[in-house]
């Protein structure tokens, strides 16, 4: 059950409770009873809003930053990740395989404010060797929803 409890609000954390339980079968409090075992178990980490920034007047940029370290004697990657992580300015961090360690995705008003946070803040821990930081341009899908509007097919329509 829990995984067909974690596909559904994967897709819609805002499904009312009692159609949650009518869609699994089951009673609203065993429904919400594991809801609340999973949150517990951070499995279930937290619920989000995906918000179109471009369509507001609100200006955010978002970069993608690779960050190549080197890991730290009794440290490894868990400490690092968290000193990286707990900036306020970073939304999520990877970590990966390739040719960086980690990925960072953060957000920021300007692209010198993004700037400034790599060089000032990333780029001078003794452990980060390297950055490599992308500007996200524009956002198609995000977390599984399409952020852009189909174009309408511009195509006259001839008929017989």
């Amino acid at each position: 059950m829990r995984e067909k409890i974690l596909a559904i609000i994967e897709k819609n954390s805002r499904i009312d409770l009692a159609d949650l339980a009518a869609l699994l079968g089951e009673s609203e409090a065993t429904v919400a009873n594991e809801i609340v075992d999973m949150e517990k178990e951070n499995i279930i980490c937290g619920y989000h809003t995906m918000i179109n920034w471009d369509k507001t007047s609100d200006e955010k940029v978002t970069a993608l930053i690779e960050v190549k370290v080197t890991p730290q004697r009794g440290m490894g990657f868990e400490k690092l990740a968290e000193r990286i992580y707990q900036y306020s300015e970073v939304n999520s961090m990877y970590l990966m395989s390739g040719a960086y360690d980690f990925t960072v995705i953060l957000e920021g008003k300007t692209m010198r404010e993004v700037a400034r946070f790599v060089s000032e803040k990333l780029a001078t821990m003794n452990y980060v060797l390297s950055t490599a930081t992308h500007f996200i341009l524009k956002k198609y899908k995000d977390h599984g929803t399409v952020m852009c509007e189909k174009p309408e097919d511009e195509r006259m329509l001839i008929t017989p």
